[in-house]
């Protein structure tokens, strides 16, 4: 749904009127994250606001080439006149770094399941990305579009789009793409950092992924444990996109990872080439996302969340294929 343009113009004022700004983003960041965060920062602090950016996971050395991803801090530090999260389909998703904070000032999403949890809510669930939003929004709040902050929003956009293919594409998605490349972003070099180029541990854990993979009718999903990431020593708790590449084998419906995280959690995300609102699956399980990319983090031992998740998933594949 479309956002007011009173309530844009409302959250302009409250920024305007802030000097310390906080901006938050959700744990476990992908390049909209990350992207969203940065270019949002640096914008602001041109115009001479006290910003602080923060992630609870950091700001991930893959995207370690945009400027001002130093800036990234895992704690807050201090008090703010404004607090703004960015990307969070929910508050929990900003993880441990709003605790005892005040509700959000202004949320700033483009996932359908985003419930609205701040004063003012900038959600539209038709943007193909939270950074396109922002890009868009800076403009209208007199608020400069850099070199710099081109590239981290283009970044944003590249990464929740793979590259201009998932099925939410829409024309003033790529019009936007193209002012933050008039405005200094270089499309193919950010191409190439986000999505093509990958570290030799990324690599490494594809391997395990790739070995674990199993197809069950029109699904198919694979398992990465902790033990199998501490072996390769991987440094992150992601799957390094394995899931983005799981969605491309044809002849299957759903792709997922299953994916095992620390204090008995296990991460679910879940990829569909059509016909599937992924979105209604991942709420099932307290997650969200897109109707083709969604997620969730289930709480419970690494076997038994795997045989909930394959069988719902199958069951979902099945309700939908016989109409019910």
């Amino acid at each position: 749904m479309p956002i007011d343009f009173a309530m844009i113009e409302l959250a302009g004022d409250c920024i305007r009127s802030a000097d310390r700004i906080l901006l938050v983003s959700h744990i476990r960041p992908d390049g909209d994250a990350v992207g969203s965060i940065i270019g949002f920062g640096l914008a602001l602090q041109t115009i001479g606001k006290n910003v602080q950016m923060v992630i609870e996971d950091g700001g991930m050395s893959k995207f370690s080439f945009l400027h001002g991803s130093d800036q990234v801090a895992k704690k807050v530090d201090g008090e703010f006149d404004l607090i703004c999260t960015l990307d969070c389909s929910d508050l929990e998703r900003s993880g441990k770094v709003l605790i005892s904070r005040p509700t959000p000032d202004i949320n700033i999403d483009h996932h359908l399941t985003n419930p609205h949890f701040a004063k003012i809510n900038l959600v539209d669930d038709q943007a193909v990305a939270t950074a396109e939003l922002i890009a868009d929004f800076l403009p209208k709040w007199g608020l400069p579009i850099t070199k710099e902050v081109a590239e981290a929003l283009l970044t944003g956009i590249i990464t929740d789009t793979i590259g201009f293919r998932t099925s939410n594409m829409r024309p003033s998605a790529l019009r936007v793409a193209a002012n933050l490349m008039e405005a200094g972003a270089s499309l193919s070099h950010l191409y190439h950092l986000s999505l093509v180029d990958h570290s030799y541990d990324t690599m490494r854990l594809w391997g395990i992924g790739l070995g674990n993979l199993t197809r069950k009718g029109r699904l198919i999903w694979t398992t990465i444990s902790l033990q199998e990431r501490e072996s390769i020593n991987y440094p992150g708790r992601d799957d390094g996109d394995l899931v983005n590449l799981l969605g491309t084998i044809t002849g299957i419906d759903i792709a997922m990872i299953i994916n095992e995280q620390p204090e008995n959690f296990v991460k679910v995300s879940w990829r569909s080439q059509k016909g599937y609102d992924l979105s209604e699956l991942a709420a099932s399980f307290g997650g969200g996302g897109h109707p083709a990319a969604s997620g969730a983090v289930v709480q419970g031992s690494f076997d038994k969340v795997q045989r909930t998740i394959i069988e719902t998933t199958l069951s979902f594949i099945n309700s939908k294929s016989t109409g019910e």
